[in-house]
């Protein structure tokens, strides 16, 4: 039996399990601007209401969490009063509590969903600056849908160019070739692949039907002919003066499919979210039929959070070969309980199948308690079966390093982070003797330019000038995936701090204060919630 905290094993047999390199696979972007109290609490929990009168929403898990694990960053101790905190955020400001908190959080690349409130949040390439990371965009596909709409009813095109329309527009955000009606298509490119910090590209699609219609979709894939029918009947309430929003399930199937026809992997919210959402039906099950359809486009399909049916989930990943799975927004909500739901999720997820995610929206606090408590965790979890002696060190080392970053990069095509330098292996002792002399020859008749380039190469070497390529065109699969020990040094946070000039403050995305989204008045600060005049800009989750 277990006893005192399963990390501890871990630890001494992996000290670097807190360092662990993740890809977050979904994420939001941040709101750069100081934030009151009221409006702090609301971004912290899926409520858009404040507390009830005389209660904070600091008591709770995630409340706690925050208290314990962000506090030091900010320099305060650990399990600071909730009003000591906010002070001292306010202090600091938005721009250096983002680089302090998202830094410390230690992830190396983001793939940020930018549909939801882009007027409010940073974008993904603001927050690579911030963290220090590289970013990648994730298109949201209803918004997409809703701007064609919105140019059918003003006029611009006509309902019988929609699905045409949408199949172009998706392939050119995307930088994927078009497929055709019948989702056939000739082989594309791989999306191209950001550099290095700042530098963004798209690297998949999402779709949020389980806030609007629920998962039970057709999962057949829709007619032109029946997505045009059903384009008129919401263009018919458009034009009435519905918000534009869509909400129709033959509509939402299309999208999903139009998406993985472009070869894209293809996340889709499942389980719980704010109230915009009837939980009943983002049960991840009801998209079985779907998920079987789409097994020939051989586009993979994520299961974004899961909670409570992170269990139903595990088991989709298990039996479909495309499916994989996250905990994301349960991680930091859960607080110390997110051990737990890591644990259930793995009892059937394969675990070249379970991604890292945090699912953070608005507040850095997010990013850096989803990786924390993520660690945490996923180092209690592999640390008891290495003293039950159910697997070996080793091998709880190869899973963290999947869970945490390589399945992303497989199932992303991201490319590996360049390799630490290695030091050259020592000559041979009969090599010795030789090789000492015209080193020194070398070094008397080098130029001092020279000299340092030398000094300096060990820091700077690679691998060999065409190997590069290969290395970042290379996707490690399941069983190959890095160890925890192969981290780059500039990964870990000491060694960026040390190594990377802290940008400056990055502008503001203030809130909008008179017009939005297509010249509606503004919408009451809800992360879903638009009003009778204002249709919503999209879902998070």
């Amino acid at each position: 039996m277990l006893t005192g905290d399963p990390g501890e094993a871990l630890r001494v047999r992996l000290p670097r399990i807190e360092t662990l390199p993740l890809v977050d696979h979904h994420c939001h972007g941040l709101v750069r601007r100081e934030l009151d109290r009221a409006d702090f609490e609301r971004a912290m929990t899926e409520a858009d209401h404040p507390a009830p009168v005389g209660t904070s929403f600091f008591d709770s898990q995630l409340g706690l969490a925050l208290r314990r694990w962000c506090a030091p960053e900010l320099d305060l101790a650990p399990h600071a009063q909730a009003d000591d905190y906010l002070a001292r955020r306010a202090e600091l400001g938005p721009d250096e509590v983002a680089t302090r908190l998202l830094r410390a959080a230690g992830i190396e690349e983001l793939c940020v969903d930018t549909g939801f409130a882009p007027e409010r949040l940073t974008s993904a390439e603001d927050l690579a600056g911030a963290a220090g990371a590289r970013a990648h965009d994730v298109v949201r596909l209803e918004p997409l849908a809703e701007q064609v709409a919105l140019d059918i009813v003003t006029g611009q095109v006509g309902v019988a160019h929609f699905p045409d329309l949408v199949r172009s527009r998706l392939a050119a955000r995307t930088g994927r070739e078009q497929p055709t009606a019948g989702g056939t298509r000739r082989p594309a490119g791989k999306a191209r692949k950001a550099a290095g910090p700042g530098g963004v590209d798209v690297v998949g699609v999402k779709s949020v039907a389980a806030y609007r219609v629920g998962l039970d979709l057709p999962s057949e894939r829709p007619t032109d002919r029946a997505v045009i029918a059903s384009v008129r009947g919401w263009v018919s309430q458009l034009r009435a003066g519905a918000p534009i929003r869509l909400a129709d399930p033959v509509l939402h199937s299309f999208l999903i499919w139009t998406g993985a026809d472009l070869g894209l992997p293809v996340q889709i919210h499942t389980g719980f979210g704010d109230t915009d959402l009837h939980l009943a039906r983002a049960n991840p099950l009801l998209l079985t039929d779907l998920l079987r359809e789409l097994v020939p486009t051989g586009a993979p399909v994520l299961l974004l959070h899961c909670y409570p049916y992170h269990r139903e989930a595990g088991y989709l990943a298990q039996v479909f070969p495309h499916v994989y799975v996250d905990v994301g927004l349960a991680t930091h909500n859960l607080g110390r309980g997110s051990a737990t739901v890591l644990a259930e999720t793995l009892e059937l997820a394969p675990f070249g199948k379970m991604l890292f995610s945090t699912d953070a929206f608005a507040l850095a606090e997010l990013y850096l308690l989803g990786a924390k408590l993520f660690r945490r965790g996923l180092g209690a979890f592999l640390a008891a079966g290495v003293e039950a002696d159910d697997w070996t060190a080793q091998d709880a080392a190869r899973i963290a390093a999947m869970i945490g970053a390589g399945n992303a990069r497989r199932v992303y095509g991201l490319a590996e982070p360049a390799a630490a330098a290695e030091p050259p292996p020592p000559p041979s002792p009969a090599a010795k003797p030789r090789a000492a002399k015209p080193r020194a020859t070398a070094k008397a008749t080098t130029p001092k330019a020279t000299t340092a380039k030398a000094t300096t190469s060990k820091a700077t070497a690679s691998k060999p000038a065409s190997k590069p390529a290969k290395a970042a065109a290379r996707q490690p699969s399941a069983q190959e995936a890095p160890s925890v020990d192969a981290k780059p040094a500039a990964t870990k946070r000491g060694a960026a701090r040390s190594r990377k000039r802290v940008p400056g403050p990055i502008s503001l995305i203030k809130e909008p204060r008179g017009k939005e989204h297509h010249g509606s008045p503004k919408p009451p600060r809800s992360r879903t919630h638009g009003t009778a005049s204002h249709p919503k800009t999209g879902d998070t989750g």
